[in-house]
């Protein structure tokens, strides 16, 4: 059968973390009584992650992988899953084991029940530096100022959402930091939701500074030219002709 729910994981050197959050992911969706798969994208690992993710697959049918031949980045191995995945509902993960998986059966109920086609974590309690706290609030309050956003958190990395609304997203390098903006400017509803988030106990954060801060300041004024540039329309009426052509549909306003 095909999965109803298609988790997608970007990876780059998390050969601790990963084994534990495969079993977190099978115990949280332990009572689904609908089908899942949970797909892993490798990219450029430079450790042992490759052979963890073989065995994980071997053993465990619902777990699959892609291996990227290089490194590319997080928003890479995002678009790279989005295009792999069979669900109707796709949920994104962070690899590094500080999103909690026991947040996605409610998640994936608020997209079933209507409440918004895309639903947004934010961490309650966030378990990081201090200088990661302070480059993530400086860079989250100027996302929202240049895109006319209003999230709390949208660093996050744990997100569900219909996988029709990443069927046409632009995607480029560090799309990943300003997701709900690029769902809603294909007309998608974004609710934001609380959630639980861990300490790091295993493995090396990738980001800091260097690489966070400053390319997500840089990236904002992109994604402003785009909200003003975009190819933006709304089809009043077809002919009958038309009906083989595959129109995206707006979802709902929120």
């Amino acid at each position: 059968m095909e999965p109803v729910l298609s988790i997608v994981i970007p990876v780059r050197n998390e050969e601790e973390s990963i084994p534990y959050l495969a079993g977190e992911i099978d115990a949280a969706l332990l009572e689904a009584q609908f089908e899942w798969e949970c797909l892993w994208v490798d990219d450029g690992s430079t450790d042992n992650t490759p052979e963890v993710l073989r065995k994980l697959a071997s053993s465990h049918p619902r777990h699959s992988y892609i291996r990227l031949a290089y490194h590319r980045g997080q928003s890479t191995g995002m678009v790279v899953g989005f295009r792999a995945a069979r669900g109707n509902i796709i949920a994104t993960m962070d690899g590094d084991g500080q999103n909690d998986p026991a947040d996605i059966p409610r998640m994936m109920k608020m997209v079933i029940e209507g409440e918004a086609d895309v639903v947004i974590g934010y961490r309650q309690k966030r378990h990081d530096s201090i200088v990661r706290k302070i480059s993530s609030r400086i860079a989250n309050g100027f996302r929202n100022w240049i895109t006319g956003e209003k999230i709390k958190d949208v660093g996050c990395g744990l997100r569900v959402f219909r996988s029709a609304c990443v069927e046409h997203i632009c995607a480029f390098e560090g799309m990943h930091r300003f997701f709900p903006t690029m769902v809603r400017m294909n007309g998608y509803g974004v609710k934001e939701c609380p959630v639980n988030h861990r300490p790091r106990s295993k493995g090396k954060t990738k980001y800091g500074i260097h690489n966070r801060l400053w390319v997500g300041l840089m990236d904002s004024f992109g994604v402003r030219w785009l909200l003003f540039r975009r190819i933006h329309y709304r089809i009043a009426e077809a002919s009958a002709e038309t009906n083989q052509i595959k129109v995206q549909t707006k979802g709902h306003q929120s």
